[in-house]
């Protein structure tokens, strides 16, 4: 077959069949008019080729593969230095994520003590287990609960904020305005309730309060006035939450669910809660819903979604 067959069928470019023809691992012969002739073992080479890649084996590795098909075997790996390469690329593997989790782990230390000393006001900020979001959490879908807000005016309703004033939700101003809901904070301590992880999007309010935290000096140069979190939680309760985190921005508290109830927003119950707010963002500008985030995933960057949008 010509080169341009052989790539169609292989689905990849010429060029790639050079590239791989340069490597030695395919061998074309000549038609008599001078055009480059490749065989269907050209095309089971390439193929392999490409499931290596794949699952990480770069194709300048690849000869153990390619030996071996071109030994008779019938699969690329039942030769000793094909499992020999497996072995090498799961060592080098294994390096790279040793790695990774270390410079993370430096990272998560540096970020830590730069948001303790950047938001400090008596005590250093305390790391704990709530601080960093666990593997695996499941991913919330969008079920259309918020598709209803964008344009809906905000309702006369006034929340008592952390900060000992009383916000007007439906006096904002002109102004865009930030409103992160989220179900609960927990403490350093305390039992998260039964299943929480397996809750989608349940799990991450403090993740994302961090996140808030971090971005609320950008947030404010893209133009945000005011950022609000807001949960069914007492204010007391969240002012634990503010000072422990140093957040440089008021939580408002809504008990009685009087903005859910208002706008039709979606909650869910867990155990020990019969009602929780599901997570969402509204950014507010001229009293009225300009956008929503919802579903919200993973909690921990939102805050940086956010800012994108701006």
């Amino acid at each position: 077959m010509r080169i341009g067959e052989l790539a169609e069928k292989a689905q990849v470019s010429i060029k790639a069949v050079r590239y791989y023809e340069q490597l030695g691992f395919v061998q074309s012969s000549r038609r008599p008019n001078g055009y480059r002739d490749y065989s269907d073992h050209d095309l089971r080479v390439i193929n392999e080729i490409r499931e290596l890649a794949g699952v990480g084996i770069n194709p300048a590795r690849a000869a153990p593969f390619v030996e071996c098909l071109d030994a008779g075997h019938q699969h690329s790996d039942e030769c000793p230095s094909s499992l020999a390469a497996y072995r090498d690329s799961i060592a080098e593997l294994d390096r790279t994520i040793a790695s990774l989790v270390s410079r993370r782990t430096l990272m998560a230390e540096r970020l830590q003590l730069g948001a303790s000393r950047t938001f400090r006001t008596e005590e250093p900020t305390v790391i704990d287990h709530f601080n960093a979001l666990p593997d695996n959490l499941p991913v919330p879908e969008d079920d259309g609960a918020a598709d209803h807000l964008p344009g809906l005016s905000l309702p006369i309703i006034t929340l008592p904020a952390t900060d000992g004033s009383e916000v007007n939700l439906a006096g904002l101003g002109d102004v865009r305005t930030i409103i992160y809901l989220y179900p609960l904070t927990g403490l350093p301590g305390t039992d998260l309730p039964a299943g929480w992880e397996e809750i989608p999007g349940a799990r991450g309010c403090t993740t994302e309060a961090c996140d808030f935290r971090d971005h609320h000096t950008l947030l404010r140069e893209a133009g945000v006035a005011n950022v609000f979190g807001m949960s069914s939680q007492d204010r007391d309760y969240q002012r634990e939450v503010v000072d422990r985190l140093h957040l440089p921005f008021p939580m408002l508290s809504d008990p009685s669910f009087e903005l859910a109830d208002a706008l039709g927003l979606p909650t869910f119950a867990a155990p020990g809660h019969d009602r929780l707010y599901t997570r969402l963002t509204l950014v507010v500008k001229n009293n009225a819903i300009e956008h929503v985030f919802y579903p919200i995933f993973p909690p921990n960057t939102h805050a940086q979604q956010v800012l994108e949008w701006f």
